[in-house]
């Protein structure tokens, strides 16, 4: 839902922006990298030490790139291959510093293991479920599936609680329990889009090879 209707809103809302780096000469790799060094500085150097707050306002700032790198490309008429392949491996370079950061977080001055092992599962997860469709993408199956708990919906909810979260050293009482709460939501979720997309991956195949036989044996008659 939210890659469905939120990014269709901050693509509008970025369109400017992207044609003014365009003007500027900025390629849309550069932003593409610029993006994801920037998340990760913010998730490694403010989460571990316990900053929620800023960091998710670090980290919100740099994470938009990703929409404005493929806006740019769409601008120039230069969608490629590689453009799509850096994007989505930076994609999961930022993913997994958002989730280190808070599993440090836990593992040291949070104190936390069960805490951590969820930050920890929802980083793995959160890998596997995007290779999940890429594979089954990859040998030819549509994975007509989005999941319950996508990439758009695990950074929403994690980094909205986690910028709330951090209000505690503001003074907010009670706040700092939104962050565990999402992260469970976030590995629960994560778990059952992994289920879905495996069973869809299982159905997808079993119905190509069985249409692949009933071909076979027209063929043969």
């Amino acid at each position: 839902m939210l890659n469905k209707y939120a990014r269709a809103f901050f693509t509008r809302v970025l369109t400017p922006f992207a044609a003014f780096l365009i003007r500027r000469g900025v390629s849309p790799d550069t932003v593409t990298l610029i993006g994801t060094a920037g998340v990760v500085a913010g998730a490694l150097v403010f989460y571990p030490r316990g900053e929620f707050f800023w960091g998710t306002v670090v980290i919100t700032l740099f994470v938009f790139s990703d929409l404005v790198d493929g806006n740019m490309a769409r601008q120039l008429g230069r969608s490629s291959r590689w453009g799509a392949f850096l994007d989505s491996t930076l994609d999961r370079v930022a993913d997994g510093a958002i989730f280190g950061g808070f599993a440090l977080w836990y593992a040291g001055r949070g104190d936390d293991n069960v805490l951590c092992a969820v930050s920890i599962f929802c980083l793995a997860s959160g890998q596997v479920v995007s290779y999940t469709k890429a594979r089954g993408e990859s040998i030819g199956l549509p994975v007509a599936v989005n999941g319950l708990v996508e990439r758009a919906e695990r950074l929403v909810i994690s980094l909205v609680a986690a910028g709330f979260a951090g209000l505690h050293a503001f003074g907010v009482p009670g706040i700092q329990w939104l962050l565990p709460i999402a992260l469970w939501i976030v590995a629960v979720g994560s778990l059952v889009t992994l289920v879905q997309r495996v069973v869809t991956v299982r159905r997808e195949s079993a119905e190509a090879e069985a249409a692949a036989r009933a071909g076979a044996g027209e063929v043969a008659q």
